[in-house]
């Protein structure tokens, strides 16, 4: 029978795929929490930054961004609407769509999350040098890309669900 690294090395740590889920699943989870404080989720405050992106999409196009079916997405941003951060205005080429748009409470909100995120990121990154976290943004950039992900989209929208109870800010 052969033996396995972990087998010899109590401190086995793993390959950059396990490295890279473990990290991954804990900066998601302490992401989660920090954005918590604002009555966020990390899947609206993910809507918040596309829509602060690229303003006025149709629901169709931001769901086909971000991977949600049509369905889950109705009621997903019926919940920031009703919390007054996000509003929808009949597409003026097409009145059968409806736009979205950050509101104003919505744009105050993106300015506290993105406090949120940058804090969260000097967290995760405090023991890289500034050129260690720029190669290492570059190097996770390029494998992102090399596996086909959505630049700024987090493939978990696939799963969101809308059960969330709207709450006004």
């Amino acid at each position: 029978m052969s033996s396995s690294p972990e087998d010899k090395s109590p401190a086995f740590r793993g390959g950059a795929a396990f490295l890279l889920a473990q990290l991954g699943a804990h900066a998601a989870q302490r992401f989660a929490e920090r954005i918590a404080a604002l009555d966020l989720t990390p899947a609206q405050a993910g809507l918040l930054r596309l829509l602060a992106q690229t303003p006025g999409r149709s629901q169709r196009e931001l769901a086909d961004a971000l991977g949600m079916p049509p369905s889950r997405f109705v009621a997903f941003a019926d919940g920031l609407e009703e919390r007054g951060l996000i509003e929808r205005h009949r597409n003026p080429d097409d009145r059968r769509l409806y736009a979205l748009d950050l509101s104003d409470a919505g744009r105050e909100m993106l300015a506290r999350l993105r406090e949120a995120g940058a804090a969260h990121e000097q967290q995760m990154c405090q023991a890289l040098s500034p050129d260690e976290h720029r190669q290492l943004t570059a190097l996770l950039g390029r494998l992102a890309e090399q596996q086909g992900l959505t630049p700024g989209v987090h493939p978990g929208y696939r799963s969101v669900r809308a059960d969330r109870p709207a709450r006004k800010p």
